[in-house]
């Protein structure tokens, strides 16, 4: 059997100047062979003609670039966009692009001008083993990790769909938010942040690459000995007893070393940038006053801010959970901005594409035996209603 081809999408610069150190070439191929993958979106190493002919040969026997492909985009009223990532696996991921326009006094937009960004949501694994309880990804079950290849190549596929378009903005902020659980898949999620953030590669700020976690803690820890990328923690309950429910990882890592942790990241920041806390509002079930008053107890002398995200349904939510009415989210909105806490709620946006956050499902061959579970647990519960 012929020996794999590396692959040189995604790989960081230090380990592909690495690379070509180690087939005796001048470390600094690194640099042309990224400005050819991703400034100029070539991935036909032939065709790469600044490299000599020799080295493009040899390259081509051992290395190639490979993209996973994109199924055709599905395109929301509002603009949002979802596509099909597929793995080499034969499975495939969702990828969201949220173009956006605001107007407001933020990073590098100093003089108070609109500021128009393109969102990109990627994902990090082949469904998700966390199973929150709100979320559609975890109930699809899980198989793997996704390769750095395959997490780069989202952005890679997404900025040229752009291209095409012809929005020349390309993809200004990365958020880990799609399927699966990034800090579970650390190395390589680790590798794609530092190319994203590579003026070789993206150029994208570090403040504009965020890394959503549901809390592992370790590694919240170990991230901060690596990178100082935006982090953002999906909270989603102020007590423990709640978040058990929420979100079962909370089981094993409680809010207060959850926030410990947080807090040993914080000091990798610096003083003038804040984690954000993201809170899906479920009504009935974390949406109270009370709840509010407990989160802002929570959360003060923290420097964090809290994103609010009304629920989403999706078809295989089996608690019955509704997204509160407009009047109960503004005063729980109200509740955390009276008490000093930074608070946004995010616009519902793709939902009528199963875009919107938590409805992401892609196409999972589950290892796990979850989704049949569910199925199970479903078919029981039909017959026991059909029992006269």
């Amino acid at each position: 059997m012929a020996e794999a081809k590396t692959n040189l999408l995604g790989m960081p610069r230090a380990a592909l100047r690495s690379f070509f150190a180690g087939i005796g070439e001048k470390p600094y191929r690194a640099e042309q062979v990224m400005r050819w993958i991703y400034r100029a979106k070539v991935t036909d190493i032939d065709a790469m003609t600044d490299i000599s002919r020799s080295l493009r040969s040899h390259l081509g026997e051992i290395a190639d670039v490979r993209v996973p492909e994109f199924s055709a985009g599905t395109q929301s009223s509002d603009g949002v966009v979802k596509w099909l990532a597929h793995t080499e696996h034969g499975q495939a991921v969702e990828t969201v692009l949220i173009p956006d326009a605001s107007v407001g006094w933020e990073e590098g937009n100093l003089d108070g001008t609109t500021k128009r960004r393109n969102t990109l949501c990627i994902s990090s694994q082949v469904g998700c083993s966390l199973d929150c309880s709100f979320c559609a990804t975890g109930k699809q079950g899980f198989n793997g990790n996704l390769t750095r290849a395959e997490i780069v190549g989202q952005v890679w596929q997404a900025g040229r769909e752009l291209a095409v378009r012809g929005d020349d903005r390309g993809i200004t902020n990365v958020v880990f938010m799609g399927m699966g659980e990034p800090l579970l898949n650390f190395e390589p999620v680790l590798d794609a942040t530092d190319i994203l953030m590579d003026d070789l590669a993206f150029g994208i700020s570090k403040r504009r690459v965020t890394i959503s976690t549901a809390g592992v803690v370790p590694r919240i820890r170990d991230l901060a000995s690596h990178t100082d990328v935006s982090l953002a923690v999906s909270l989603h309950a102020p007590r423990d007893e709640l978040r058990d429910i929420l979100v079962p990882l909370n089981r094993r890592y409680p809010i207060a070393e959850l926030l410990d942790a947080c807090r040993h990241y914080l000091r990798r920041l610096g003083d003038r940038r804040s984690i954000t806390m993201e809170y899906t509002l479920i009504d009935g079930v974390n949406d109270s006053v009370a709840d509010a008053q407990d989160l802002a107890q929570l959360l003060t002398g923290l420097r964090a801010k809290v994103n609010l995200i009304p629920f989403n349904p999706f078809p295989e939510d089996r608690n019955g959970y509704r997204r509160p009415d407009p009047k109960r989210i503004a005063s729980f909105q109200s509740g955390l901005l009276n008490a000093g806490i930074a608070t946004m709620l995010r616009t519902t946006r793709g939902d009528e594409i199963g875009a919107a956050c938590g409805q992401l499902t892609g196409t999972v061959h589950d290892r796990t035996r979850r989704r049949m579970r569910y199925l199970a647990r479903d078919a029981v519960s039909m017959q026991t209603r059909m029992v006269p």
